[in-house]
């Protein structure tokens, strides 16, 4: 992780913990291309995307949308990788990009609605649901806090970037 990424989870009050494994790891990769590649040429190359974020809930304000910044920042996300959508749209207009896509509903409401469950968010989170679309195309839904909830109770910040590593996971894997 950068330091940049560093800094913001530690501005969230997330300790970073790192594998002994990664480190040694990233340590080798970063010799390899240091002894490879000159700078200029590592500089140029553009990053490549794993996917499409959406999501659903309310627009954050203020420190609600602070916060979101910070998270879109650590997860190192550029504007064209995501983006907010309105869970009262109709969900079978929704058509999944090209690339794979993740989508995150704030809140136990936005959950409900989105996947049609009716569980409450305790037991919606740590799971993969599926967007209730219509169509035949799974989209795969996260589960979590409502923005504005983490910020009354500082400790469930913890367990939104869970959420979000969850969510990053799926992305990275399908």
């Amino acid at each position: 992780m950068t330091n940049t990424h560093s800094a913001f989870l530690k501005e969230m009050g997330i300790t970073e913990w790192t594998s002994r494994d990664v480190v040694q790891a990233t340590a080798l990769v970063t010799e390899q291309t240091n002894a490879q590649a000159s700078p200029e040429v590592a500089q140029s190359t553009p990053r490549a995307s794993h996917g499409m974020w959406w999501f659903f809930g309310s627009e954050p304000q203020g420190d609600a949308q602070i916060l979101f910044q910070n998270m879109i920042r650590v997860l190192g996300l550029a504007k064209n990788e995501w983006a907010w959508k309105n869970p009262s749209q109709s969900l079978s207009q929704l058509s999944a990009p090209e690339m794979p896509v993740v989508a995150i509903a704030f809140g136990g409401p936005t959950a409900q609605k989105i996947t049609g469950e009716r569980d409450p968010l305790p037991q919606l989170r740590e799971t993969v649901l599926a967007l209730n679309t219509g169509n035949e195309e799974e989209i795969p839904v996260i589960a979590s806090f409502e923005l504005n909830q983490v910020l009354a109770k500082p400790s469930d910040k913890a367990l939104l970037w869970q959420d979000m590593l969850l969510a990053r996971s799926v992305l990275q894997n399908s």
